[in-house]
């Protein structure tokens, strides 16, 4: 099966690494990466929950991925999770806008299998475990600075950024403030019909008044005329 030409870390980190001799060696657990020039090195697996020992795979191990499982060539470099904390990584970095402010936190990042660099980072808002939560495309030219822990970049919100994958709570956000726009306009209609409805009635009202004066006049005009006709001496 041939492989994929991109891949998001996140998806690389779920499947499960097996040898080519049906060896279990357990899901991903984290990335090896090399932050200064925006590459991923490999990764590592655990075993079990009960082992104290890491799989160290490079980038160039993997033969193939079918289903949930990624299949490996060769064996793993053996270390522990002490020395495997040291190394440098960007996942789950602050991410700190153009003021000096946290505005989210790295949380995945899309990357070519082949070469390892990475296109861009993805961001979260705060806790990027917390699942379903939204991800904002960050890309490596945004990127001003880094340390460990942390990622300067050049904009001023996430707001500046793509919105890659929007999160239940913001799709419902979006979708009640477009209700509301919606209920706003249906308002300012409802409210300039009525308006017209109230200047029309009062245009009838105005006009059926003249009517009646007018038939007033006139028929006190009449009777007026038919009164002097028959006092008039003259007939």
């Amino acid at each position: 099966m041939k492989l994929p030409k991109e891949i998001l870390l996140s998806e690389l980190l779920n499947y499960n690494v097996k040898g080519n001799i049906a060896l279990n060696y357990g899901t991903g657990e984290n990335v090896w990466m090399h932050p200064p020039v925006h590459r991923i090195l490999g990764w590592y697996s655990r075993p079990s929950n009960f082992d104290l020992k890491r799989n160290v795979w490079r980038l160039n191990q993997i033969s193939q991925i079918i289903d949930n499982e990624i299949y490996v060539k060769g064996d793993p470099a053996i270390s522990d999770l002490a020395t495997l904390n040291r190394f440098p990584t960007l996942i789950e970095a602050n991410l700190i806008n153009i003021n000096g402010s946290k505005i989210g936190v790295i949380a995945d990042f899309l990357f070519e299998i082949k070469t390892g660099n990475i296109k861009y980072y993805l961001v979260s808002r705060s806790n990027p475990k917390i699942p379903g939560s939204s991800r904002w495309k960050l890309n490596i030219e945004n990127i001003n600075d880094q340390q460990p822990g942390l990622v300067f970049c050049e904009s001023n919100s996430l707001d500046d950024l793509f919105l890659i994958k929007s999160s239940f709570k913001n799709e419902f956000f979006q979708k009640g403030k477009n209700i509301i726009e919606r209920f706003d306009d249906m308002k300012n209609i409802a409210a300039n019909r009525l308006e017209d409805w109230l200047e029309e009635d009062e245009d009838i009202n105005q006009n059926l008044e003249y009517k009646q004066k007018s038939f007033y006049n006139n028929d006190r005009t009449s009777r007026s005329f038919s009164e002097k006709s028959e006092d008039d001496p003259w007939i």
